[in-house]
């Protein structure tokens, strides 16, 4: 999983150029939940600044942090310069300041699971909020699906990332709002969805999936083959299910990390 979770530098100029951005209706969501206004907001795992950006367009003061240097270079080419960015994975952030909202595009689950909500909670301040979101890159139309999954078939099983706690697809509450539900440090733990259909090439899909750690750790000779062999396959658009799937949970007030 590190190497997975590391394996994005490599791939920073088509992350940021073929994965999707958030729209302002995550942004709303989430600060409805608050209740209050959010000042302060950390970022676990920023990638290229997708989410950066809607965030500090919400007026917020955003620290952004990202493992990857490669990765972290090229968000800054993207964000406003008055979000702080700083090289660090989740588990050497210091725990000396805390935020009104802290969050995870498509990241947490590279984070390690000792102790994760403890540090979390280390960092959100009292009353403040969490939230994780992501959007899996699938297409809409269960058949291309099909097609696509015969495509990788010869070179990888599954192009996915499991549920982290092996919660199945079927449970109302998936991940991970299950862990988060287990914790005495949140509280209100809600699961949202945002609808959102796409129309792209079928070259643009394919770009997508060159930014999954599943098709980036492959050798590239097979990758390639795989890519091929999906672009014959699919018409020339296909439309995703581009769902943002996302968690949100208030950091109980009555708790204290020493």
């Amino acid at each position: 999983m590190v190497a997975r979770a590391l394996s994005f530098g490599s791939v920073a100029e088509a992350y940021e150029r073929y994965r999707p951005g958030y729209p302002v209706e995550l942004l709303e969501l989430v600060t409805a939940y608050a209740g209050e206004p959010v000042g302060t907001a950390l970022e676990i795992g920023a990638g290229t600044g997708k989410a950066t950006r809607l965030f500090a367009q919400g007026g917020i003061a955003v620290t952004a942090t990202e493992p990857d240097a490669a990765m972290l270079a090229e968000l800054r080419k993207h964000v406003p310069a008055e979000v702080t960015t700083l090289q660090a994975a989740f588990e050497d952030l210091p725990l000396d300041s805390s935020y009104d909202l802290v969050y995870a595009a498509a990241a947490l689950h590279w984070t390690n699971p000792e102790g994760r909500w403890d540090r979390m909670a280390a960092l959100v301040r009292p009353g403040g909020v969490f939230t994780s979101f992501g959007v899996p890159i699938q297409l809409a139309d269960p058949d291309l699906r099909e097609v696509a999954r015969a495509a990788r078939a010869p070179y990888l099983d599954d192009d996915g990332v499991p549920s982290p706690d092996g919660t199945p697809a079927e449970r109302p509450m998936q991940w991970p709002g299950t862990e988060l539900q287990q914790t005495e440090w949140f509280t209100d733990v809600r699961q949202a969805i945002i609808e959102r259909p796409l129309t792209i090439s079928a070259e643009d899909y394919v770009g997508q999936l060159s930014t999954v750690s599943a098709y980036v750790m492959l050798d590239p000779a097979d990758r390639d083959e795989v890519f091929r062999r999906t672009l014959q396959a699919l018409p020339e658009t296909v439309e995703l299910d581009a769902q943002i799937h996302i968690h949100l949970a208030r950091r109980a007030p009555w708790t204290t990390c020493t």
